[in-house]
């Protein structure tokens, strides 16, 4: 098996059912993107936060 597909294995087993469940979540919706081949099209988080960092920052006058 893959290192990171065992590694999710032990992780979704030792996390709380809440945080295991959104996880899997998440992960069956980029499986479902990378399906469509349309992953690339998804905004990635840390672009989407530097956005609205800029969007948040003090006006110069």
């Amino acid at each position: 098996m893959d290192i990171l597909a065992e590694k999710l294995d032990i992780k979704l087993r030792n996390w709380k059912p809440d945080i295991a469940r959104q996880v899997r979540q998440y992960i069956k919706e980029l499986i479902d993107l990378a399906d469509q081949e349309a992953i690339d099209v998804m905004r990635s988080r840390s672009v989407e936060q530097e956005v609205l960092d800029i969007l948040n920052e003090p006006k110069a006058r």
